[in-house]
């Protein structure tokens, strides 16, 4: 369910300049592909290419659990012109992570937990980067160079942090608050996927449970999930959380005292060529997670 006051708020925002902004370095000799966030007012379909930048579902979940899927989806609206890049490369790893966002809605659905979705690519502006990190609009994704986020003016990037990274946030912030002032136990897990090849080196794992100061919460799961023979899941793996690289666990967890997670599911097993892979591991996860 997409709140209808998500829209609303977001056609009437304008955007301000965020002091912590950085301007993107260029990249070589790439040309840069100004990048454009215009007022979804402009569109003719501003409702399907300009969607609210968080969707969330369940809301009145009873669940502990609070699940956050920021990178959801691959969407960049049409004004960017794919940021230059082929069609193709929109399907994959570097726009979305792929399979991530059917495994949330059913582990919602499973739990009875709230959950909150990004909307827009990663490509456009990363949801788990702190705005000052390198990758926060990155200019190139593993091994690709992205043109549009090349050498983009401050006021576009501050577009993007006003009308997208910033409401998600103040959503997902504002609920993480009003759980603690109602004295409610709340535990964060964030649900990601990753490739089962990173520039040529193969992950042997299935899973991975990131974790910083919550080792009990994760060690648990990972104890959980190995119950069942053949599952490989490690800890920390196929990354590590890091305060400067990461804004899930870091910001909306740690700084406010709660136990949070991020789990990655290698994306082979979960993509949509997977019948039912989704709904396993979501069957899974319910499971270690009420254990």
């Amino acid at each position: 369910m997409v709140r209808a006051d998500l829209h609303r708020d977001f056609c009437r925002h304008e955007g301000r300049r965020d002091e912590a902004s950085r301007r993107p370095r260029r990249n070589g000799n790439l040309r840069p592909l100004q990048g454009r966030l215009l007022s979804p007012a402009a569109h003719s379909q501003p409702e399907a290419d300009w969607p609210p930048p968080v969707e969330i579902l369940n809301e009145n979940g009873a669940s502990d659990i609070v699940l956050i899927c920021e990178h959801a989806s691959n969407h960049i609206p049409a004004s960017f012109e794919r940021l230059g890049l082929a069609p193709s490369e929109l399907q994959r790893h570097i726009a979305w992570d792929i399979g991530a966002a059917e495994v949330a809605r059913e582990l919602s659905r499973q739990l009875d937990a709230i959950c909150f979705l990004g909307t827009y690519s990663r490509l456009i502006i990363d949801l788990n980067r702190p705005l000052d990190s390198t990758t926060s609009i990155p200019v190139r994704s593993e091994s690709t160079d992205v043109p549009g986020n090349i050498g983009i003016a401050p006021e576009d990037r501050d577009r993007r942090v006003s009308l997208i990274f910033n409401p998600f946030q103040d959503h997902v912030a504002r609920h993480l608050d009003a759980r603690t002032s109602q004295g409610r136990k709340t535990r964060l897990v964030a649900i990601h996927s990753f490739t089962p090849v990173f520039l040529g080196a193969r992950r042997p794992w299935h899973a991975g449970v990131l974790f910083n100061r919550s080792r009990e919460f994760a060690q648990n799961l990972i104890q959980g999930l190995g119950r069942e023979a053949g599952l490989i899941v490690g800890a920390n793996v196929p990354y590590v959380i890091d305060r400067q690289e990461d804004y899930a666990v870091p910001v909306h967890g740690e700084d406010r005292g709660l136990p949070a997670i991020l789990i990655e599911i290698r994306q082979d097993l979960i993509s949509p060529d997977v019948l039912e892979g989704h709904s396993l591991w979501a069957t899974r996860l319910a499971r270690a997670l009420r254990s």
